[in-house]
């Protein structure tokens, strides 16, 4: 069971706090349990026989058990709540581990509400259980046996009441307990739905309003929030019913006790006290039966929420770190492709077929082709988002499934075609790629950019604050400082994947002047779908469907590659292709 496995797998380094809990509950419940007893002497002994000197004394031992449960109690759920928490940590830890280790296949296979809701909502489901366990089940068995054992002690005959209730409220709790599962099972998978419909309309309100799609999509979220609340209320209800079921096995149970322990006075066969002490013992027996239902109650949602942490902690990356990685390259800044097929799981086609070139130090070349050509799937091998299905691809002489992760990466400065910032200022986020750089070579890598301008005129300079995602930038603005990000990390080979589509074209070609004594004796591959952005590239990649169908220079391309012939005719003319 994966709510089993989870719990005892990351409460294990907690073994001693855990022990030093039961001790804590199982001598609070001792108290607690030694009052009954105490009560029906002091009755017995003190108020029956008038003896008031007998009253204070046992009343004194009542205070002192009272404030021996209080105390140890108070303690016990201190470290149980700490101990829940810090769990609640190591999950989280283990999980954001894992997610950020996967490749781009893993990431697309849950979906990032998926993951976001599991790292957060499944998690404290869990902990919400764990903290119950800790706080609550360790005394509700100890209450229940040890409970049982004294209210027998004070009458046996009573004990049948015990007889039949106990069983009774196991059987009609159980039965709830049943269809809860179910239901919880399916309010994950609603609560996820909620959050990806809620993540694409907040995502894309621009294009919702721009194309007047407010009321379908208002009523696609409708849809969504009735069908998680018609699920919540189905959950509501069947937990609602948990507590009157108890609360009727509890007031039945006590009338039973009552019926027969008032015949047993009558006859003088027991006490006013054994009869009061006898009932304490049913009430706090009964009260232990409702803590674990309240815990069971909320078993099926924790075991949901652990059966969905556990699938991400046992789904691996596609993208697997070496054994025995390669920390010495004999190459630097040199890029190859050897027959390299790539296809996406589950695909009948490949995305890339036996693609082969080579990328030298001090070179550019460029990737070009229509729209579903592959190049984006090209430019993430080379940084090893994902690895080739066959083939092999190369980083500084080394294939990338050797190599040592942080050396590659370190050695590629990757702009993705969607530019992203992350909140902070625009200082920390130029710093990213290499913490120590000084803001000289900030400013530095802003002009090759183009974007010391814009910087300058912000009210903080570098220090100006960027929110999530770069959403108070302009899409150029965001575009230029990703460039900016990646020319300060000062790596081997620059791959910029359609990073110059948001400039217009003067700001274009201030940028590819500005970048080529920077880069001079570094590779740079770069995707485009302007043939002015590449027309200078020392070598172009031409792909079609998947395949290099050109690769040269752009006189070479234009004299023996019809579909590049057929790119720049498009864009420049037939006159300009000319």
């Amino acid at each position: 069971m994966s709510l089993r496995r989870l719990i005892g797998t990351h409460l294990g380094p907690y073994r001693r706090v855990i022990w030093l809990i039961v001790l804590l509950q199982a001598v609070q419940t001792a108290a607690t349990l030694a009052l009954p007893a105490l009560s029906a002497d002091l009755i017995n002994e003190g108020v029956l026989q008038g003896d008031t000197g007998y009253i204070w004394r046992v009343g004194a031992v009542m205070l002192g058990f009272s404030a021996l449960q209080i105390v140890f109690a108070g303690v016990a759920v201190w470290f149980g709540a700490r101990t829940a928490m810090a769990f609640a940590r190591d999950v989280r830890r283990d999980l954001f581990h894992q997610v950020t280790g996967y490749s781009a296949r893993e990431v697309g296979r849950f979906g990032a509400p998926s993951l976001i809701t599991r790292l957060t909502n499944d998690v404290t489901q869990v902990q919400v259980l764990v903290g119950l366990v800790l706080t609550m089940m360790l005394a509700a068995p100890l209450t229940m046996v040890i409970g049982i054992a004294l209210a027998v002690r004070e009458d046996a005959g009573l004990s049948v009441v015990l007889l039949v209730a106990m069983p009774g409220a196991v059987l009609l709790l159980g039965q709830i307990v049943y269809r809860m599962v179910p239901a919880f099972q399916k309010m994950q998978v609603r609560i996820d739905h909620l959050n990806t419909v809620l993540r694409e309309q907040i995502t894309g309100i621009r294009v919702v309003r721009a194309f007047v799609r407010e009321p379908e999509e208002s009523a696609r979220f409708a849809h969504a929030n009735a069908e998680l609340t018609d699920t919540s209320l189905r959950t509501g209800r069947l937990m609602a019913a948990m507590f009157p079921t108890v609360g009727l096995i509890v007031n039945m149970a006590s009338l039973g006790v009552l019926w027969i322990g008032a015949d047993q006075i009558n006859r003088g066969e027991m006490q006013v006290g054994s009869l009061i002490a006898y009932l304490s013992y049913l009430i706090q027996i009964l009260i232990a039966v409702v803590m674990a239902t309240f815990l069971v109650s909320m078993i099926p949602r924790a075991a949901v929420a652990a059966d969905r942490i556990v699938e991400v902690l046992d789904t691996p990356s596609s993208v697997r770190p070496p054994d025995d990685p390669v920390t010495e390259v004999p190459e630097h800044g040199t890029v190859e492709f050897r027959d390299v097929d790539f296809r996406y799981s589950g695909a009948q086609h490949p995305v890339l077929s036996g693609v082969s070139f080579r990328v030298e130090p001090g070179t550019t070349t460029a990737i070009i082709g229509s729209t579903g050509a592959g190049k984006t799937t090209l430019v993430n091998l080379i940084a090893r988002l994902f690895d080739a299905t066959d083939g092999t691809v190369l980083v500084n002489g080394v294939d990338v499934r050797q190599l040592e992760p942080e050396l590659l990466w370190g050695s590629i400065g990757y702009v993705p075609q969607k530019a992203y910032l992350f909140s902070g200022t625009v200082a920390s986020n130029l710093r990213f790629g290499r913490p120590a750089a000084t803001d000289a070579e900030l400013w530095q890598a802003l002009e090759i950019a183009q974007a010391a301008g814009f910087v300058q005129s912000m009210p903080d300079g570098l220090d100006s604050p960027i929110a999530q995602g770069g959403s108070n930038v302009s899409g150029g603005q965001r575009q230029r400082l990703s460039i900016a990000r990646a020319l300060v990390a000062r790596p081997e080979i620059y791959v910029f994947d359609d990073s110059f589509s948001a400039l217009d074209l003067a700001t274009d070609a201030r940028l590819r002047a500005a970048l080529v004594p920077f880069t001079r004796e570094a590779a740079v591959v770069i995707v485009a779908q302007r043939v002015s952005t590449i027309v200078a590239a020392d070598q172009i990649v031409v792909l079609e469907d998947g395949e290099v169908v050109g690769l040269g220079s752009h006189d070479e391309l234009l004299a023996s590659c019809a579909t590049y012939a057929e790119i720049v005719a498009s864009q420049l003319g037939e006159e300009a292709a000319a």
